[in-house]
């Protein structure tokens, strides 16, 4: 098989995989009472992310959790430190922690510079500190994928990490430690 035939064989998989990934939220309400939870937001796409972010609230207040904390960084880049400082809180530490940011593909591969960086950052540290670190920094390909994304309430990716959040805050508490 060419290479060719390869990359368009991967790019219906691409396609179809992104259909897939892009469903409506459950409208379930978890319960979150007696979890404490903290958002680091980027600033940088601002329009996106503070509807994520208010969306991400607004689920965990409505879960009933017990605390709710806003952190907002300049750029997604930041989100990885200022989660490392959160999630080494001895008091009253936090159960899950949501990272929402957003990268809009440009003409070089910055923003997937970006976002691999974060990723194994995040994943790292939710290994090592046994805190659930929710990753919804988003790289999408253009602004009709953010807003698909971002501002349709009923696909929005800030609800979607309140929900996982509340459940994995959930499940945890359930392992032995």
């Amino acid at each position: 098989m060419s290479g060719g035939k390869r990359a368009g064989a991967w790019a219906v998989s691409a396609a179809s995989s992104a259909q897939l990934m892009l469903k409506k939220n459950p409208t379930r309400k978890l319960n979150g009472k007696g979890f404490r939870f903290a958002v680091v937001a980027s600033r940088y796409n601002a329009k996106f992310v503070d509807y994520m972010t208010r969306a991400a609230v607004d689920y965990l207040r409505d879960s009933g959790a017990t605390r709710v904390e806003v952190f907002r960084v300049p750029g997604a880049f930041e989100i990885p430190v200022v989660v490392g400082k959160l999630i080494k809180r001895e008091t009253q530490p936090y159960h899950a922690v949501i990272c929402l940011g957003l990268l809009i593909r440009g003409e070089t591969t910055h923003a997937e510079h970006i976002g691999m960086a974060v990723t194994e950052s995040l994943a790292r540290a939710q290994v090592r500190h046994g805190v659930p670190l929710i990753h919804e920094v988003l790289v999408v390909a253009n602004e009709s994928q953010a807003v698909a994304r971002c501002l349709d309430p009923k696909k929005n990716r800030g609800v979607e990490a309140a929900q996982t959040a509340v459940s994995m805050a959930r499940l945890m508490a359930t392992l032995p430690q």
